[in-house]
């Protein structure tokens, strides 16, 4: 905290992000990509990694390309685009969550050399349908973050990540394995958690913090293109999606992404005396990566400045 009680951070990393302000990745040309660049950035958050959710091959493809060309384009007013994070297709059908289980993939090297290009950075999968693990050995040796996610195995010892802990996962037992728990007490594997009070309750994320080295847990907000939007409703993976202005279902009531950004997020833990400002950096040490920024926050963790590039390009 500096000496007026403002608190200085980095800025913020978006690493599970399927859109916001009405932008979605599945279907998003250039220049939306590029004005919702500008936008992010004034919420502090300095880059971002698309998330790709199931989807065919082909379009799946041509998003990619997107990216890469709004990449291309962007200026220093912009939140930085750093990779696409591919959590669909590679799944399992028992914990598809939101996912389109017609459009899952065996998990093969052939399969993934379909899509592969090297703007993918992290691939969600389930390793327990990874026979010898093979696919996971190919994309760690071509330095992809691999992340457990929408699955049930217990064994994630080449993994270096899992996505959205507990949710779209098997869940802590007593007697059995599971991906939860595996995750909670291996201390090398990162771990996403969505604390946006919808995902999670305030005491699985107490056992979060008691468990896991704080070092290893990554906020991530898997906001949705509803997100930020006038929109009530949506499509995301051939269903629609439905939003009653606090959480964000299919018309079974199962929870999508969530609809709260990642600043947002940090307020939310913040004012719960969760000792979120350290959990920043985390990212950056996951990805090797540097953005010249910081973010000024009061200490009721609201948004005071915004700095990318030495420029105020936020300032309440």
């Amino acid at each position: 905290m500096l000496n007026n009680g403002t608190i200085e951070s980095k800025l913020l990393i978006e690493q599970h992000f399927h859109g916001a302000y009405g932008v979605d990745f599945a279907n998003c040309n250039v220049e939306e990509v590029l004005e919702l660049s500008k936008k992010l950035i004034q919420n502090g958050i300095g880059g971002f990694f698309p998330t790709l959710a199931t989807d065919c091959v082909e379009n799946i493809k041509k998003q990619i390309q997107v990216f890469k060309s709004a990449k291309m384009q962007q200026t220093s007013d912009m939140a930085d685009i750093l990779g696409i994070h591919l959590e669909g297709i590679f799944l399992n059908p028992l914990k598809k969550g939101i996912h389109d289980e017609s459009q899952f993939m065996d998990l093969t090297i052939e399969n993934f050399q379909r899509i592969e290009d090297e703007f993918i950075k992290i691939v969600t999968l389930a390793p327990e349908l990874d026979k010898d693990f093979k696919l996971t050995k190919y994309l760690k040796d071509k330095g992809i973050k691999v992340q457990a996610g929408h699955c049930t195995g217990s064994n994630l010892s080449l993994c270096d990540g899992v996505t959205h802990l507990f949710n779209a996962m098997s869940p802590i037992t007593h007697r059995d394995g599971s991906t939860s728990l595996s995750a909670l007490i291996n201390d090398d594997l990162y771990t996403e958690i969505i604390a946006d009070s919808v995902h999670l309750s305030d005491e699985i994320i107490n056992l979060v913090f008691k468990s896991k080295p704080n070092d290893k847990i990554i906020l991530i907000s898997d906001c949705l293109p509803i997100t930020n939007s006038d929109k009530s409703e949506m499509e995301f993976c051939n269903k629609t999606i439905y939003y009653d202005g606090v959480k964000a279902t299919d018309k079974n009531g199962v929870i999508a992404g969530s609809t709260t950004l990642l600043d947002k997020i940090v307020k939310i833990l913040g004012q719960k005396h969760f000792d979120v400002i350290n959990l920043i950096d985390n990212i950056y040490k996951y990805h090797n990566v540097e953005i010249n920024g910081r973010i000024f926050w009061s200490d009721n963790f609201e948004i005071l400045k915004v700095e990318k590039n030495s420029r105020i390009i936020y300032n309440k």
